[in-house]
């Protein structure tokens, strides 16, 4: 057991996430995935796969440049090409791996570097070497994600190339004790952006100004990266853009949020509606009937059901206001969450139906469910991030969503101060109106 959820300090008194039995199995079950496979190496230029496999992490900046990769041999250490002095630190500061696994190198920069530099041909001379060096010919070699050039290039030194995605997400779907407990500090750090972000949304801020305060308080509690804050009001809520822009907040405004969000590495995705200073019958009804469709799925995570059983309890796309299913995908889904933000599982009635997965236990994954206001532009928008247990499921996010919450000030018609107590204090003269008008309804 991990004790003291939410710590971050190192302590001798007592059991915290322990970070040298992560990256022991994290590279563990990514060499079991291999073994399983039919490929004799892996080529990892994903960053969630680099980090996966060797522990390191050179900074959010490096995620979209494909300058870093790893090779990871059935027989022995993973190498990585890093990027410039990264390697000679890694060589300082990481003795889980032996020093020869840490090594500079370049690769295309997406293309930033063309082929004629011949940077890609001598990248893909040093892969068929390592191949040859280990008895294991040319290949199969399973790639990730790389530029077609490289691919090319890996080609004419006489390497077949295959997907190498898929052992990759075989080895991360069921997540470590210690992997579920940074995905758990991940959300707390997040219930407390939404308790700043409920005390500021008021009349007059503006959605940029929303997406400001949160990176603060996350960034603040320790976030490594703060990927996105989808906020989103008013008549921009339906249909879902899913992005923020600089509206003004005004009286009677729906409000919903996405915070994504990483810590040490461990992501999140974390929906949130708000109504402001006052809330419709439309938008009461759109989040009780979204907050029904969420209840529902979640209910039913348990080992043993499949994608398809979670995905038939959502409405059809026609049912809320869509031609088809591609046009509503991401509206009522599924994903599984890591050290990448969608992993497996992927649920939604566009894949979920004719293929689906086996829920099991240890897949951490969020719901989300959609649900458009009839007033035609107000919607209610929730998710909840569920680990799946040996009978059943946890669910980590903390901010209350039952109801929709009213944020901002909370206007009163003078009659509602008229109710029989208030009344009879009144016939007493005792009546504190400052008093009255602070009291929820």
């Amino acid at each position: 057991m991990i004790a003291s959820p939410g710590a971050t300090m190192g302590v001798d008194f007592e059991q915290r996430v322990d970070y040298d039995r992560l990256r022991r199995e994290r590279l563990a079950r990514a060499r079991a995935a291999l073994e399983r496979s039919d490929l004799a190496a892996l080529l990892l230029f994903d960053m969630n796969n680099i980090r996966y496999v060797t522990s390191t992490h050179i900074g959010e900046w490096a995620r979209d440049k494909m300058a870093r990769y790893v090779f990871l041999p059935r027989n022995g250490d993973p190498i990585l090409w890093d990027f410039g002095s990264a390697a000679k630190n890694h060589r300082l500061y990481a003795p889980w791996l032996p020093e020869s696994s840490w090594r500079a190198g370049v690769a295309s920069l997406r293309g930033a570097l063309p082929p004629d530099t011949g940077t890609t041909e001598g990248l893909a001379r040093k892969i068929a070497g390592e191949l040859r060096d280990r008895g294991l010919g040319s290949g199969p070699l399973g790639l990730d994600i790389t530029d077609v050039p490289t691919i090319v290039a890996l080609q004419a030194e006489g390497i077949e190339v295959r997907d190498g995605q898929q052992v990759m997400l075989d080895a991360r779907e069921i997540k470590t004790e210690d992997e579920i407990a940074l995905l758990r500090h991940a959300s707390g750090m997040v219930d407390a952006a939404y308790d700043e972000l409920y005390r500021a949304l008021r009349p007059g801020v503006r959605e940029n100004e929303l997406v400001a305060l949160a990176n603060r308080v996350l960034y603040e509690l320790g976030s490594d990266e703060v990927e996105a804050v989808n906020a989103v009001s008013g008549e921009r809520c339906s249909p879902h853009p899913h992005v923020f822009a600089d509206r003004l907040i005004r009286p009677g405004d729906q409000a919903y949020f996405d915070i994504i969000h990483a810590f040490n590495g461990y992501r999140t995705c974390y929906y949130r509606t708000f109504v402001v200073g006052s809330a419709t019958q439309a938008q009461l009804d759109a989040y009780k009937q979204c907050r029904e469709w969420i209840d529902a799925a979640i209910d039913a995570v348990r080992p043993g059901v499949t994608t398809r059983d979670i995905a038939l309890l959502w409405p059809r796309a026609q049912d809320f206001g869509f031609d088809n299913e591609e046009e509503c995908f991401g509206l009522q889904f599924g994903h599984g969450v890591g050290l990448a933000l969608w992993e497996r599982p992927i649920i939604s009635r566009l894949n979920s139906l004719d293929h689906p997965v086996e829920i099991k236990e240890g897949m951490v994954f969020a719901l989300e469910t959609y649900c458009p206001a009839r007033d035609g532009y107000s919607a209610a928008r929730i998710e909840e991030e569920v680990v799946v247990t040996k009978t059943g499921h946890e669910v980590l996010f903390k901010f209350p969503a039952e109801e929709l919450l009213v944020a901002g000030t909370r206007y009163y018609r003078g009659v509602d101060l008229l109710g029989e107590r208030p009344r009879a204090e009144a016939a007493a003269g005792g009546v504190d109106g400052q008093a009255v008008a602070g009291t929820s309804t």
